[in-house]
């Protein structure tokens, strides 16, 4: 069984009383069939220290961008656009817009959302959207004519079915995270069937969002097979089957050919 981690963040796991090392982290994903994580950045400052510290490894997958909540007038978009066309980067992200807390203005917000939709059109590569409390102006921003020929996922989706549908529409993976499995995620549980197999994505967001039994413990690649058994029996799918949907999704999606055995 092969699985994919399409949304995590490696160097932000603990090295000093969970992990031994980065190789301690992928024995234990490999372990429990999670052979494939694309970390994910917030900065261009983590962009470089994350490959720093994983470099090029057959396993491991990068994306470079700026969440809205990294956002600030320093960063410099040659050097954004430059990170992004190399070849190890396979996305652009994550990027989008998060209203929870007000940290940074709207308008910045946007402004840098609608840069990085940009490079991602021009270096056609998809993109990773975090979104939060702002789905509304997410939507609207990707179907401006500007923004209709980027393609991506909604990273650790929990919006309605309204916006599921919409988003769908526009042509984006839906990925989820640990939240689905928690008690207060009765809503998310009942539009899952709603996501057409062919869309789907799993990530486990590490180190957040640790699926039931794990929640209130930093969350890693491994846990994705915790994830992926849970929405095997929430789609009566054998978790085989959920294995080889979403890495052949993820394959589609990033435009990427790789052996699954």
């Amino acid at each position: 069984m092969f699985l994919v981690d399409s949304h995590c963040h490696i160097d932000q796991l603990n090295y000093n009383t969970i992990h031994q090392s980065i190789n301690d982290v992928f024995k234990k994903s490999i372990s429990n069939y999670v052979k494939l994580i694309l970390n994910v950045s917030t900065s261009v400052e983590n962009f470089c220290n994350m490959y720093k510290l994983i470099g090029n490894r057959e396993n491991v997958k990068y994306s470079c961008g700026i969440h809205p909540l990294e956002n600030n007038n320093c960063y410099n978009y040659n050097q954004l656009y430059a990170l992004c066309s190399k070849k190890i980067v396979i996305a652009i992200g994550e990027t989008g817009l998060d209203y929870f807390n007000n940290i940074v203005s709207k308008k910045s917000q946007i402004c840098l959302f609608k840069k990085q939709i940009q490079i991602s059109i021009l270096l056609n590569k998809p993109i990773i959207i975090h979104t939060r409390n702002s789905i509304k102006d997410v939507i609207n921003i990707l179907k401006d004519s500007d923004s209709s020929k980027c393609v991506g996922l909604i990273h650790s989706f929990t919006e309605n079915l309204n916006a599921l549908k919409k988003l769908l529409d526009l042509g984006f993976y839906i990925s989820l995270s640990g939240i689905i499995t928690f008690k207060n995620s009765n809503n998310l549980r009942s539009i899952i069937k709603y996501i057409p197999l062919d869309r789907l994505l799993l990530e486990t967001d590490s180190p957040y969002l640790s699926p039931i039994p794990y929640r209130g413990t930093e969350n890693q690649p491994a846990y994705l097979y915790v994830l992926a058994n849970y929405i095997s029996k929430l789609l009566n799918i054998d978790i085989s089957k959920i294995a080889v949907i979403t890495t052949n999704n993820f394959k589609k999606l990033f435009n990427l050919n790789f052996k699954t055995y």
